[in-house]
């Protein structure tokens, strides 16, 4: 199959604030083969991923990652490897490129799977997929009594698992956090799984964050997310030793394997997070969680926007069955629900499943990506390099 066309859709809120919800834009992407149409998407700028599309070549080593794809075959896993290695090489001084090649890499993945008939994880050679644990992933309250409502709306829907992060946490006092996490605790029951996250908050200040360990032993958290820079992996290494039966997680932040293999090994961490949307698409994320099981890591997908994100961050540890642990947008925006046919929802026991069908098995919404679609125009001189493209 040669890649025919790729195309992007901006897509965004009538009004994005600065809280910290990556589900406010999406950037689609949509590949043709023929008469097969797949989708991805990229967790980084839209506008700034465009253009690292159609960008003009500044020199050898920054070229346009859509001179690496178009055209190209596609008709194996090993293509798409080829194609990445391509990019690493044509576009190493373009620092977009990981983020933008992903959308487009878990497009090709979700084509490969429609043109076998095949899902997607099995390409990546699992047999089965074993269901996963979410946790409702939400930001703290910006008061306690408001985390106190957030958590327990979460566990009256179900869910045996949630995660509090960035708002207010760190930004105050430690008393400020301390009532924060009691009142997570509180919310979400005696037994539930409660996660903390950081939000990069410390930087790479150890102390601030070892800091809030005995709280964070007192309520009973299972890990400690992102305490600090997302590359500042010895800080995660000076603090991991401390931070007693609280292990820390990290790893969103990675845009290559290398660096995800960095906050394993140098970080120490206990969970390893990867976003599909960041690292370079399905096949390096998959990578790196056969890396993390043989390191005795657990690997846990990184999503906080859509349902294809959440679909396509799953394949990559559908089959390592104690690999359970999943991350599950409960609050999106609107545009980043409505933007999917299809959604995966928690069944009766209060887990979760890929889809068992060609590809990622999602569907998108035409008349939800129309309502959010931005229209936009990029042109250098007389020549557009980028237009809104039509749906149709």
């Amino acid at each position: 199959m040669k890649i025919e066309a790729v195309d992007f859709f901006y897509l965004s809120m009538p009004v994005v604030t600065d809280a910290g919800d990556g589900s406010q834009d999406a950037l689609l992407v949509r590949v043709r083969s023929g008469d097969l149409e797949a989708w991805g998407e990229c967790e980084a700028s839209p506008l700034t991923s465009i253009a690292s599309f159609v960008c003009p070549m500044s020199h050898g080593a920054c070229r346009p990652v859509g001179a690496s794809v178009l055209g190209e075959d596609v008709s194996s896993p090993a293509d798409i490897a080829r194609i990445a290695a391509t990019i690493q090489w044509n576009s190493m001084d373009l620092l977009q490129a990981a983020h933008t090649w992903s959308g487009v890499e878990i497009a090709l993945w979700d084509l490969l799977g429609k043109a076998r008939g095949e899902p997607v994880y099995k390409l990546l050679g699992y047999q089965k997929a074993f269901p996963k644990t979410p946790y409702a992933s939400q930001l703290f309250g910006d008061t306690a009594q408001e985390t106190l409502e957030f958590c327990r709306i979460a566990r009256n829907n179900g869910f045996k698992a949630v995660k509090c992060g960035w708002g207010p946490f760190g930004r105050g006092s430690v008393k400020q956090d301390a009532d924060h996490l009691q009142a997570a605790r509180e919310g979400i029951g005696p037994d539930g799984i409660l996660l903390i996250d950081a939000g990069q908050i410390w930087n790479e200040d150890v102390e601030a964050a070892a800091a809030r360990i005995p709280m964070l032993e007192q309520v009973g958290a299972t890990w400690l997310e992102e305490p600090f820079n997302g590359s500042a992996y010895e800080a995660y290494g000076a603090l991991a030793p401390r931070s007693g039966k609280v292990k820390l997680a990290g790893g969103e932040a990675a845009h290559n394997v290398f660096m995800a293999r960095h906050v394993i090994d140098i970080g120490k961490v206990g969970f390893v997070q990867i976003d599909c949307g960041r690292i370079g698409g399905i096949g390096p994320a998959k990578i790196v969680a056969d890396y993390a099981a043989a390191k005795g890591v657990t690997y846990v997908n990184h999503t906080f926007t859509s349902h294809l994100a959440l679909c396509a961050s799953i394949q990559p540890y559908a089959g390592l069955k104690d690999h359970t642990i999943c991350e599950y947008p409960v609050k999106p925006q609107a545009m980043a629900w409505e933007m999917c046919g299809t959604h995966i929802a928690p069944d009766a026991n209060g887990e979760i499943r890929v889809p068992d069908a060609p590809g990622l098995g999602i569907a998108m919404n035409s008349a939800g990506i129309k309502k959010y679609l931005i229209d936009a125009e990029i042109r250098v001189g007389d020549k557009t390099l980028y237009q809104t493209p039509s749906l149709d």
